[in-house]
């Protein structure tokens, strides 16, 4: 089973996700993943032989009592889907993308983990120095999020901010935004 919340439409030659990535075309049995973040809707899916979603259909407690997409949202993950595969030119730049954007923020000094998509951490340590560091940013016109730890998405100690790069960014503005943070985080403290 692989988790694609944080890859579908990223790596990959042609962004398919991690089993493209990793040549693991015929050893995933299960993939799930999110609707909403390289897919522009809501909720998430399951996708496997038909056998396992007909269980899932029948004995998941989640698919039962939920209410399911609305077509809207529907029409909206089909459709990114389908730019996904119509369209793997979106993947390549993406990539090209956060690569600049990862290395920026690792030469100004910053803590990404060993994060190699997309959607970058930026760790802060502790949750007041996220909230300080989204604040700097945001007024520099930098868009962050943090992410903090009693919110249980994250440990303690690993705060910080959740930081994403698209495809449709230019290089000058992926410059311009890790000057943002890097001016933020000397600003906060939070770099020395």
């Amino acid at each position: 089973m692989i988790d694609e919340a944080h890859s579908i439409g990223v790596p990959g030659k042609t962004g398919k996700g991690i089993d493209e990535h990793f040549g693991m075309k015929d050893a995933v049995d299960i993939r799930m993943g999110t609707l909403s973040k390289s897919i522009p809707s809501t909720g998430g899916y399951i996708a496997g032989r038909r056998d396992l979603i007909f269980f899932l259909r029948h004995f998941c407690r989640g698919y039962i009592y939920s209410a399911a997409l609305t077509p809207p949202q529907a029409a909206a993950a089909r459709e990114a889907f389908r730019v996904i595969i119509d369209e793997p030119w979106r993947a390549e730049k993406l990539q090209k993308n956060a690569d600049q954007f990862i290395a920026g923020l690792k030469q100004r000094g910053f803590n990404v983990l060993n994060t190699a998509t997309a959607i970058a951490p930026i760790i802060c340590g502790s949750n007041d120095d996220s909230l300080m560091l989204a604040k700097e940013a945001h007024a520099g016109g930098v868009f962050v999020l943090p992410v903090v730890s009693n919110a249980g998405a994250v440990r303690s100690g690993l705060s910080g901010l959740r930081a994403t790069v698209t495809a449709a960014h230019e290089e000058d503005e992926i410059e311009r935004a890790t000057d943002v943070l890097h001016h933020a985080g000397k600003k906060t403290g939070i770099l020395p």
